[in-house]
């Protein structure tokens, strides 16, 4: 299928393809290979998390890997924390949720389809009642594709923080519904929290690179057995993704 331009006048186009779309999974790994020679993220774990990750990956159990967000450098930082820890085995089987802008460009687009990436068209850039729909179907492919093993992961608070990083900010319930959509579909999501820090430093300033390359992320205990609403399984992943974010905070 050809690949469709990225606009929400073409949001059905474009989700049909994400629907299905596969990186090449020899160059995905490469690519994220690079990233994690690039940067050199510090990683830890709570204890156990490790030796958990690495039983559900073998299971097949699709991960629903939640992230708090500080940066534009966070996908280069989190692709080479992956390619670093327990998750390397998921790459090229987990999709990353990004903004449609980053599909803009046909180059970056390029990058943003070997990382795994659906877009995402944001109320904050089009409007509320515009991407309703958009973001309903979204929300189904996301959950079709965890029914069928993949890893879905997501930067819940949808926007960088720009208050304050060792604070996860307001989360969107979008997380809570592709996890319950994908329950109602058969799948059985492990809840997986990755905190970020880039250690003390102004929230409404870019990492500097060497502050990204040392970046700290820390692993919260995964959580197998989700709530059965959205609004509930949205809470947990707040709460799990403050006690990830402490952890890395603390490990800087």
């Amino acid at each position: 299928m050809e690949r469709p331009e990225v606009v929400l006048e073409n949001s059905d186009a474009v989700y049909d393809f994400y629907r299905d779309h596969q990186q090449n999974l020899l160059k995905a790994r490469a690519a994220y290979w690079l990233l994690g020679r690039r940067y050199r993220p510090r990683i830890s774990y709570a204890p156990g998390a490790r030796e958990q990750l690495r039983a559900f990956i073998s299971q097949g159990r699709p991960l629903l890997i939640s992230i708090n967000h500080l940066s534009q450098l966070d996908p280069y930082t989190v692709a080479a924390a992956a390619w670093r820890s327990a998750l390397r085995p998921a790459i090229g089987h987990t999709r990353v949720l990004a903004k449609d802008e980053l599909f803009l460009e046909d180059k970056q687009r390029g990058r943003i389809d070997m990382m795994g990436g659906i877009p995402v068209f944001r109320g904050k850039d089009h409007g509320i009642r515009a991407v309703n729909a958009a973001g309903q179907r979204m929300i189904d492919v996301c959950a079709e594709r965890m029914a069928r093993g993949d890893g879905v992961a997501v930067f819940p608070e949808g926007t960088c923080n720009d208050v304050d990083h060792t604070r996860v900010q307001t989360v969107g319930t979008g997380i809570g519904h592709i996890a319950f959509r994908a329950k109602k579909l058969g799948a059985n999501p492990v809840l997986v929290s990755l905190g970020l820090s880039y250690g003390p430093r102004d929230p409404k300033v870019e990492p500097s690179k060497e502050e990204a390359k040392s970046a700290s992320f820390y692993f919260g205990a995964p959580v197998s057995e989700l709530p059965t609403k959205p609004a509930e399984i949205t809470r947990v992943v707040r709460d799990e993704l403050q006690i990830a974010l402490d952890g890395a905070v603390k490990a800087y």
